[in-house]
């Protein structure tokens, strides 16, 4: 399989090589890949949470039960909050 990549791409290999941390070109582009792979599986999952979050809100609409909308939008901040602390 061929690559083409851009010169600000390639000198990014490039350093990696250099830097010791990875033996050759290809080892940096399989990590970087397996990197992606594992960003895609986490996106999924968040995804697949958020629709169980909003299934089980809804039916809880369903059943007269809700929550003030500034307490509702407080919880959210506090939460993407949170998330985002932890992703540092």
């Amino acid at each position: 399989m061929n690559v083409s990549l851009t010169q600000e791409l390639e000198n990014l290999v490039h350093e990696k090589v250099q830097s010791g941390l990875y033996t050759s070109a290809s080892e940096v582009v399989r990590e970087a890949l397996r990197l992606l792979n594992d960003r895609d599986t986490i996106q999924q999952q968040r995804l697949a949470e958020l629709k169980r979050e909003v299934a089980v809100g809804l039916e809880e609409l369903r059943q007269g039960k809700s929550a003030p909308g500034e307490q509702v939008f407080e919880e959210l901040r506090a939460r993407s909050e949170a998330r985002r602390r932890n992703e540092k």
